[in-house]
């Protein structure tokens, strides 16, 4: 789904009250806490985090998706995000997906620290 909005706190303004939100707020909490130093936005009428995004956040109907150019560049061998469901670049959160237990807070710190070393992360 897209969001016409422009900042952060209006995105989560118009999320409805549900799983998803819950969802998006919980990985949100992990890019804050394993990517301090992206300033998060709104891009592509979604959460973004960095300049450039390096990640971007959106609830969509049937889940929550977390967007990183190329997930094969950070985990080549599936190891950190075993048992979720992925696309090329985008990892879905659907209502009965653990967060805590999806392997992502492990995912976004190494796509942080590959970014951060000056890596490409991206499509």
């Amino acid at each position: 789904m897209q969001y016409d909005v422009q900042t952060p706190e209006e995105y989560l303004d118009v999320l409805e009250q549900d799983w998803r939100k819950e969802k998006l707020e919980a990985i949100r909490a992990l890019i804050r806490t394993q990517a301090p130093d992206l300033t998060e936005g709104i891009q592509y009428k979604m959460l973004s985090y960095g300049q450039e995004p390096v990640f971007c956040l959106n609830a969509q109907k049937n889940y929550v998706s977390l967007y990183i150019g190329d997930i094969q560049k950070v985990d080549p061998e599936g190891k950190l995000l075993k048992g979720v469901n992925i696309g090329k670049g985008c990892i879905r959160f659907k209502k009965t997906t653990s967060v805590e237990d999806s392997g992502v807070e492990a995912f976004i710190a190494e796509t942080f620290k590959l970014w951060k070393a000056g890596k490409d992360v991206g499509c």
